[in-house]
């Protein structure tokens, strides 16, 4: 693999890209910093030794090590003057980085270990190829960078938490998938649990009592506030309106959505 270094900076995914990665043979003594990054950067040690500082604390590396960069913090790092190190380096910004990383071990400590994993040195690898194409070299990059978080989030899972913390997790995951599925009519209590792979009677009693209601109702509430949005801002029919929020049977959205706000939806309409 040859020395290189790029910036993907001019295409972005907010939820995750890569706007740097490269690769270096470092000179004896050779270093960075201090100084802080703006976005995650993983440097990853393919020979040699060298050291990382952070925090006040220093970490000696060789081959087979990492550390973690993130963004904002002080660190500085410096190859080893008698075997410098040769590393490669992907750095990664976007909205969700953070999230995906917390599903990863790697932000307890900056240092890990990836030993000689092939899949991982392949990413790396396989973002300089991508970094050739002319057209759409951003989604092969930003497909390449998923696979790299799979990888890490494979690797170095996060460690086991606790009960209600888990609990808490479980619910925000489940209101997440109602918000993407509401308009679906085959979407139930059932499809939710498989989704998150939970039994169906605990999911409703840990849902009821995050949210005070059990999932079923919470769907409805949130189907009918959809809804009613659909009303006040459009002029789209009842029919499609009923049936942009997982209902196929007008009539049977027009009854449910009078016992939940008094009027039918057509009277809803009038008023706004």
């Amino acid at each position: 693999m040859k020395d290189f270094i790029f910036s993907n900076d001019f295409f972005r995914n907010l939820d995750a890209f890569v706007y740097t990665c490269g690769y270096e043979t470092c000179e004896p003594g050779h270093s960075y910093g201090p100084a802080v990054r703006s976005g995650y950067m993983i440097h990853y040690v393919l020979g040699g030794k060298g050291r990382f500082r952070k925090g006040g604390k220093i970490y000696y590396l060789k081959e087979g090590d990492a550390f973690l960069i993130c963004p904002d913090e002080l660190i500085y790092y410096e190859a080893d003057r008698k075997s410098p190190w040769i590393y490669t380096w992907i750095g990664f910004q976007g909205v969700k980085i953070r999230e995906y990383l917390n599903r990863t071990s790697l932000l307890s400590g900056p240092v890990f270990h990836y030993g000689r994993d092939d899949r991982i040195r392949l990413c790396h690898e396989k973002m300089f190829e991508a970094n050739q194409l002319k057209n759409n070299r951003d989604l092969i990059m930003n497909s390449i960078l998923y696979e790299y978080l799979f990888l890490l989030a494979s690797k170095f899972p996060k460690e086991q938490v606790a009960a209600g913390e888990k609990q808490a997790v479980y619910v925000e995951e489940a209101l997440k998938y109602l918000e993407m599925q509401y308009d679906s009519s085959s979407i139930t209590v059932q499809a939710v649990a498989d989704y998150l792979g939970l039994d169906r009677s605990y999911l409703h009693r840990v849902f009821r009592k995050a949210t005070g209601v059990p999932p079923q109702e919470y769907l409805l509430d949130l189907r009918i506030r959809k809804s009613c949005s659909l009303l006040r801002q459009t002029n789209l029919p009842v029919a499609v309106i009923a049936l942009s929020v997982g209902y196929e049977d007008t009539l049977y959205f027009s009854r449910l959505f009078k016992k939940k706000k008094g009027v039918s939806p057509s009277d809803y309409r009038k008023g706004c």
